[in-house]
């Protein structure tokens, strides 16, 4: 059951409807109940291992009360080990040492909360929780579990202790956010996906304006994929009375990288920030070093950052050259500004819309690699590289505009009217997508999605044609034109 399925409506209007009239004390149990039957519909096999992570995480907390630096070792290096033995053992069983073993959904995401909850309940961030219940249902909340955003004990677990009930513009509110999302899940990103899935794995057969579109596509499938998925989590926890943290803001307005990724999966570059680049900075390495060093370099920190994000997406090459790609970028840009200075922060728009023009589209060359890392058509890092390379090839007009229809034709519906109407519905909800994300950075200076719907003067217009575009996405999606994302592109983070 995925948060885009009709499915998941039903679902949803029963655990509101019963969640918000239940007495407080049943509303928790309730939830973490509902949630572990989400789960169970998505991957039953997999629903013991991830209810006893959350159980030995509860322990290790509560073990923290009387010996601290102990059980917060077992219990951040244990979630480690437990994560990396999930992610990678198919690695050694393709050699031929064991059988595979499959990755629990979202374990990633539930496991970078219950590291920070370990550690930000030693740090005295957060208090140690002593309800089961809450603790596992921190880590198992079904409109986070599988993808995120993820959640902060210290945000989350302090409203879990509070009774919640219906409110009706909260309500409101959680349905324009629902809706936002879903349009962009199903009416941007899935509709791309089309095209996208049709030339990456062919695209020896395209020429470079093409596969120049297709990673535009593909960049644009995963921003709105992503972005639509967490909206519409938040979208679920307001309806319940839950505020979980935003994951995107509008990055592709974002005029460096480093304005990116203060943007970009906020949930999980945030966590890199809190938990590898400052404990990596701070470290005192002077024993190891003789004396002679006493922090390590900067640069070393933001390069291991970026590394660790490339790889941990997989442990294939196209994500460890996507992630070398994040660290050269990122390091450029310190390099770029010690030499010439910061740039001011009031330059002419010109400048500005240059600047986020060379971002896109170094962000798109890495999208490549990112595209070709998550492909099931058995694609390598030489096939990226060669996908790069077709870009300066085969640059006619008459034959861009075959392949043009051609993609269309071959990925959603061979009929010459349907293929129009594909790149027609492609052209709207882009504009409609990057209208309300422009108006969202610089009119209401990227405030969250609902309250920026709040305050358009036409709102429930804006909402009803969301709504209209999904209901045709949903039909492109659901009517033998091609198959749907599922969890999305990042079931297997």
């Amino acid at each position: 059951m995925s948060l885009q399925s009709i499915g998941f409506f039903g679902f949803l209007l029963i655990v509101a409807a019963v969640y918000l009239h239940l007495p407080q004390r049943w509303q928790n149990p309730f939830l973490l109940a509902a949630s572990w039957y989400f789960y169970a519909k998505a991957m039953p096999d997999m629903l013991p291992v991830t209810i006893a992570i959350a159980a030995c995480t509860y322990a290790c907390g509560r073990a923290m009360q009387r010996h601290k630096t102990a059980a917060l070792r077992v219990g951040v290096i244990g979630l480690l080990v437990i994560l990396a033995f999930f992610k990678y053992n198919g690695a050694f069983a393709a050699d031929g040492g064991w059988q595979a073993v499959a990755m629990p959904l979202g374990i990633s995401f539930y496991s970078f909360a219950a590291i920070s909850y370990l550690i930000d309940a030693a740090r005295g961030d957060c208090e140690v929780e002593t309800n089961f219940i809450d603790c596992v249902l921190y880590l198992n909340f079904f409109a986070t579990i599988t993808q995120g955003p993820i959640c902060r004990a210290g945000n989350l677990l302090p409203q879990l202790k509070q009774e919640h009930r219906f409110d009706a513009a909260r309500t409101v509110r959680g349905l324009r956010l629902l809706a936002l999302g879903l349009f962009k899940m199903v009416a941007i990103s899935d509709v791309l996906g089309l095209v996208v899935d049709e030339v990456f794995p062919n695209y020896r057969s395209y020429g470079g304006p093409m596969l120049i579109l297709a990673a535009i596509f593909y960049t644009f499938q995963l921003y709105f994929n992503f972005s639509g998925y967490s909206e519409v989590a938040r979208a679920v926890g307001l309806l319940l009375g839950l505020n979980l943290p935003e994951n995107f803001k509008t990055p592709f307005f974002a005029t460096n990288f480093s304005g990116f990724w203060s943007r970009w999966h906020i949930s999980f570059s945030s966590w890199l920030q809190d938990y590898l680049f400052m404990p990596l900075a701070w470290a005192d390495v002077s024993g190891l070093t003789g004396g002679k060093i006493q922090r390590l370099p900067a640069e070393f920190c933001v390069f291991t950052v970026f590394f660790v994000s490339g790889f941990w997406h997989g442990n294939t090459l196209p994500f460890v050259i996507w992630g070398l790609l994040q660290a050269c970028y990122r390091l450029g840009e310190e390099l770029m500004h010690r030499r010439f200075g910061k740039p001011k922060k009031k330059a002419p728009a010109k400048t500005l819309w240059a600047k986020r023009a060379g971002v896109f589209v170094l962000w798109t060359i890495s999208m490549v690699f990112f595209c070709v890392g998550m492909s099931d058509a058995g694609l390598t890092a030489g096939d990226a590289f060669a996908y790069l390379g077709g870009w300066f090839t085969g640059w006619s007009p008459a034959r861009f505009g075959a392949e043009l229809y051609g993609a269309a034709y071959n990925g959603f519906y061979a009929n010459t009217i349907m293929v129009a109407a594909y790149y027609a519905f492609v052209v709207v909800t882009l504009a409609m997508g990057f209208a309300l994300d422009a108006r969202r950075a610089f009119t209401y200076k990227n405030k969250p999605s609902e309250i920026c719907l709040a305050n358009e003067k036409h709102r429930w217009g804006i909402c009803y044609v969301l709504v209209i575009c999904l209901l045709v996405g949903y039909i492109m999606q659901n009517g033998g034109f091609g198959g749907a994302s599922g969890f999305g592109m990042y079931a297997n983070f």
